[in-house]
């Protein structure tokens, strides 16, 4: 086609008097790009000259804005990236934030057509789209305003149903928008504001008419900027063992913290002023909104029928990077609360899930190690898991440590047999938690007197000399007062010692110190997290005074916080049921972060255990470069 012949910019004043018609200035349009190869630029400059942005236009300059942005979704099949670089990079430093309805209608018709028109323009287009997630900068601020929000829904409405016309019309354009989708999401330093709002696009992609193409790759992005967020919250805000005088702080503080949070009435003291030490990091709140986003959206899946499949997409990606990310401390939370909203399906199949990767010879042990660790904490804190399913995993577990013994007739090696000893280690947390609750049921306390765990807790192995003082105390305690290990009038384990060599394995070093589901420190997320959850006060021991039977829904799970009775910590155990552990000074605090022992016998310390050792409320793992 040849090139419109202008003089004075005669076509631009006769469009600015609206003297043509919509099809005369498509032609036009297409004869300045055209004249653009032959090195007539003059009305190409002004017309790109129409498309840089200003703040502020009149409502002539609105119109011509208009006008012109039409005209050249007529145009497109005359748009070289080449030769009109400078209207492509025009066109891509408009923002629908700042356009009024009828620009931001315009400036879409033009980004549908171009990626139409040619498949090389396909990314632009979709980068064009995908960057009006967010506002500018300047105007993240300006949202929580009542004309924000209406701005939010008007732009973000219409960027989602061009995403949809440009799939519908390009059937490849979904394959090509998950990956710049992942390349734009903003990263862990960018503002809270910033980096919500992109999220919630992802998930509306996630759920929406692209999901199908899309879905399986937003939900496990956004897992891993939950992990990254969380491997960036240091330990050190957290409270440690070491951290002399924290529990002398003044008892008006803590009020004060407590006046604050009104869901801080079943917390412990330290569980509160972990949370306080959070509060204003800012990486802290980031990750907090973003665990309830995903917890809205997973409610949102349960209500539209689809929490299976996109179960299926989370225990993926879980399994990928959750379950070996050795800092994590509140990203599997997302598991968690998935679970909780459908415990039979979900719930059920994560703990099956674990399991199996523990008894997984092919597996990496620090995989095996790590799945049983979360499968333990999991049993432990999930309220709406079943009696039935906790013991039959329990047996599983029992069966496996059974099976490891009767072919190994070697002494203790913690190094040398880490697998096992977690796997033991895993049974008595358990324990501790359920043994009351599995005791109160006939069939299932025969299951478990049934179960040869006095033959792998006497083997050479020596489990109880290895495994975590704390964990061993507190279920051999359980398990006298319910005599689960009886010869005539005498408990089996009376006489079992704590070895040092338990810092090899259950020491500050070792993966299994950390137990993933302890209580969760964001404030937001804790809340939803809280109705489905097991906190250590409120468990019934074997050797608690009432005796009143746990209340159980038909399918044997704890209905209520207030099926649990609260434990006295002060209580000390009787001398008749005392359990000795040399080689360790424990302080036997269940708010302390860690359990590790302070001395051992290699430092010329060897205290016995005089005191009640608690079940810890919280595990710190390490942080050194070994464990790493």
């Amino acid at each position: 086609m040849g090139r419109v012949q202008v003089s004075d910019k005669e076509e631009f004043s006769q469009m600015e008097n609206n003297d043509f018609s919509d099809s005369q200035l498509v032609h036009h349009f297409r004869g300045v790009l055209v004249a653009v190869t032959t090195g007539d630029r003059e009305n190409y400059d002004e017309l790109v000259g129409y498309l840089h942005p200003k703040k502020h236009l009149n409502p002539d300059e609105v119109a011509i804005l208009v006008t012109t942005l039409k005209a050249l979704s007529g145009a497109v099949s005359y748009i070289d990236s080449v030769h009109h670089e400078s209207l492509l990079f025009a066109v891509s430093r408009m923002s629908l934030w700042n356009c009024g309805i009828d620009i931001m209608d315009a400036l879409l018709e033009l980004i549908i057509s171009l990626a139409v028109s040619n498949g090389k323009y396909i990314d632009w287009c979709l980068e064009m789209l995908v960057k009006n997630f967010v506002p500018p900068f300047y105007l993240l601020d300006s949202l929580r305003q009542e004309n924000g929000i209406d701005r939010k829904n008007k732009v973000l409405s219409r960027v989602h149903a061009a995403l949809k016309e440009i799939a519908d019309l390009v059937p490849l354009a979904p394959l090509r928008l998950s990956p710049i989708v992942i390349q734009k999401m903003p990263s862990v330093f960018s503002k809270e504001t910033e980096i919500v709002m992109y999220v919630e696009n992802m998930l509306r992609l996630e759920s929406g008419a692209l999901g199908e193409t899309v879905g399986s790759t937003m939900l496990p992005a956004l897992v891993d900027r939950l992990l990254e967020l969380d491997v960036e919250i240091g330990w050190d805000g957290i409270l440690q063992e070491d951290a002399k005088g924290i529990f002398e702080m003044e008892l008006e503080d803590v009020t004060e913290f407590t006046d604050e949070d009104e869901n801080c009435d079943s917390m412990l003291s330290s569980e509160l002023l972990n949370r306080k030490n959070l509060q204003g990091n800012l990486v802290v709140e980031k990750l907090d909104s973003l665990m309830v986003l995903a917890f809205l959206h997973l409610e949102s899946c349960q209500n539209s029928g689809r929490l299976a499949e996109v179960f299926n997409t989370l225990l993926a990606s879980f399994q990928r990077t959750v379950l070996n990310a050795y800092k994590s401390k509140f990203t599997q939370f997302v598991m968690f609360y998935a679970c909780a909203l459908d415990p039979e399906g979900c719930g059920v199949k994560f703990a099956m899930v674990l399991a199996d990767m523990f008894g997984g010879d092919a597996n990496p042990p620090i995989t095996r190690m790590s799945a049983v660790a979360y499968l333990a904490s999991y049993l432990t804190r999930a309220k709406f898991l079943s009696a039935a399913l906790v013991t039959s995993i329990i047996q599983s577990l029992v069966d496996w440590c059974y099976a490891y013994c009767k072919f190994r007739d070697f002494d203790m090696n913690p190094r040398a047999h880490q697998v096992f000893y977690s796997g033991c280690q895993a049974i008595m947390y358990i324990m501790c938690f359920r043994m009351r609750s599995l005791m109160d049921v006939p069939r299932l306390k025969l299951q478990l007197l049934n179960m040869p765990m006095e033959a792998i807790l006497k083997h050479k192995l020596s489990p109880l000399k290895v495994c975590l003082p704390t964990v061993v105390v507190e279920f051999l305690r359980q398990a006298k007062a319910a005599q689960l290990f009886m010869a005539s009038e005498s408990f089996v384990f009376d006489d079992m010692l704590e070895s040092d060599l338990s810092k090899a394995f259950g020491g500050m070093d070792r993966l299994d110190m950390f137990f993933p589901f302890d209580p969760c420190l964001l404030k937001r997320s804790e809340s939803y997290i809280r109705p489905h959850f097991v906190r250590w006060s409120k468990v019934r021991t074997t050797y608690d005074d009432d005796d009143d039977n746990d209340e159980v829904s038909d399918s044997g799970s704890e209905l209520s916080d207030d099926d649990f009775i609260d434990r006295n910590a002060k209580d000390m155990i009787d001398d008749d049921m005392m359990v000795s552990v040399e080689g360790a000074d424990f302080n036997p605090d269940l708010n302390k972060m860690s359990i590790t022992p302070r001395k051992s016998f290699k430092h010329g310390f060897e205290t016995p255990l005089n005191q009640c050792t608690r079940m810890p409320a919280r595990i710190r793992p390490s942080t050194s470069p070994e464990s790493l």
